[in-house]
């Protein structure tokens, strides 16, 4: 057994039989009537979702370096401070366009049963095309071509990164860090990717900042920009503070500017799970073919009943141990208190903010569909294109959404120690 393949089946054994700070078995047993994490999650609300990512189409697809990414940030922080989520703060770092992606952090890998998919998986069945759409005459909506025509500029220019902090009350030295990426590319709205997980990350510093709820631990609520450039926004953050963790300052002020991390939760593109691309059919419903007589493939028009959320972590990380922990800790999470869709564990995360992360602290990344095995072969035709619009999803896809925002509502709540006051309970 090679040395990767043996840390893949350690981790994954671990993750079977683990303990941790949520038990598996507490998947297994009803909500109490007074359980406060049952109380939060009851406050997740499929309207206010929509309503959230609704409002972040208003600024096109946020494209990173221009007015209306930044007018986007500002609109953002606005709306923490105004759930009283008011510890907000921006990270500052520099970026130059072009952009230079480097090579990327796992290999590919690939197996019998297809070609190598990105972050170490295996493509397995029908594929379609994918891509980055640079074209905006492909936007039909003239209002929404107008409104993206700004690209980014060349050279180096100031980015930023805006967040906002859940102190703990008993261990504000600590804390677990939940975010999302606010930029988008394609010429459409970013509906979905990711607007659908920044409406989650916010939807959650909504909650958890209400008055009488309390948590053990902090929780920092971060929106990152430039991930579509190669997670830049997160690497920065990862250079310029990993250093900082739980040193108290002033001393003897009882303040963390940034507590020690204690796990990483990152959320991308959540609505889209209607599975493995089906064969293109004609009016008189014949398949299509390409140029070269190949089946074309495309995502089938509804959401799949069997639409799961992804929990994904990478088994190939130097915390792939620690990282399989808290994935499972989520999936057992789901399975108590979601509504409607169950959650899948897999150890391919790859191409997400969570990756910068990954060797230092335990990390996870909750998407509509496995990003390396399933994006990667292209599940979700919106992706990066310019039908990414918050018209082309129906409430089955905004419930995927809500569905993943009550799992990680859940999750962290139980690792944070909450804490929920009875005045605020039966609101």
């Amino acid at each position: 057994m090679t040395p990767t393949s043996f840390r893949r089946a350690g981790a994954l054994a671990l993750a079977v039989s683990f303990i941790c700070a949520v038990p598996l078995a507490a998947a297994q047993q009803p909500a109490a009537p007074d359980d406060p994490v049952a109380q939060l999650v009851g406050q997740l609300d499929l309207e206010k979702y929509k309503a959230t990512i609704k409002s972040l189409t208003r600024f096109g697809d946020r494209r990173q370096g221009t007015a209306r990414n930044r007018q986007a940030l500002d609109w953002i922080e606005a709306q923490l401070k105004s759930y009283g989520c008011t510890n907000t703060a921006r990270l500052q770092y520099q970026f130059t366009e072009p952009a230079v992606r480097g090579k990327p952090a796992v290999q590919a890998g690939g197996g019998a049963g297809g070609p190598p998919g990105q972050g170490g998986s295996t493509l397995f069945g029908r594929r379609a095309p994918t891509g980055v759409n640079t074209d905006p005459m492909l936007q039909p909506d003239e209002r929404l071509r107008a409104l993206n025509a700004e690209q980014t500029p060349q050279g180096t220019s100031l980015r930023e990164n805006v967040y906002c902090t859940k102190v703990g009350a008993t261990h504000p030295e600590e804390m677990y860090i939940v975010s999302a990426h606010m930029d988008g590319i394609g010429f459409g709205e970013a509906a979905n990717d990711d607007g659908s997980g920044t409406a989650l990350v916010m939807e959650l510093a909504r909650i958890f900042s209400a008055p009488g709820v309390e948590t053990g631990r902090s929780i920092r609520f971060v929106l990152w920009n430039n991930e579509e450039t190669g997670l830049n926004g997160a690497a920065a953050y990862v250079a310029q503070r990993q250093h900082l963790q739980g040193v108290e300052s002033p001393a003897g002020s009882g303040k963390y500017p940034e507590p020690k991390w204690l796990g990483m939760i990152q959320h991308d593109m959540m609505l889209f799970d209607h599975g493995m691309p089906v064969p293109k059919l004609d009016a008189a419903g014949k398949p299509v073919l390409d140029a070269k007589g190949q089946p074309v493939y495309t995502a089938p028009r509804e959401q799949r009943a069997e639409a799961d959320v992804n929990i994904e972590y990478q088994a190939q990380s130097k915390q792939a141990d620690g990282s399989a922990r808290l994935a499972w800790a989520f999936r057992a999470a789901n399975d108590k208190y979601a509504t409607h869709y169950p959650a899948a564990v897999g150890f391919h995360m790859t191409n997400t903010d969570s990756t910068p992360f990954m060797d230092l602290v335990p990390s996870i990344s909750l998407r509509e569909n496995e990003r390396g095995q399933q994006i990667g072969a292209g599940w979700n035709p919106h992706w990066h294109q310019p039908t990414d619009l918050y018209a082309n999803y129906s409430d089955k896809d905004f419930l995927l959404g809500l569905n993943a925002a009550q799992t990680t509502l859940a999750g962290v709540a139980q690792l944070a120690g909450v804490r929920v006051q009875k005045k605020q309970a039966e609101k």
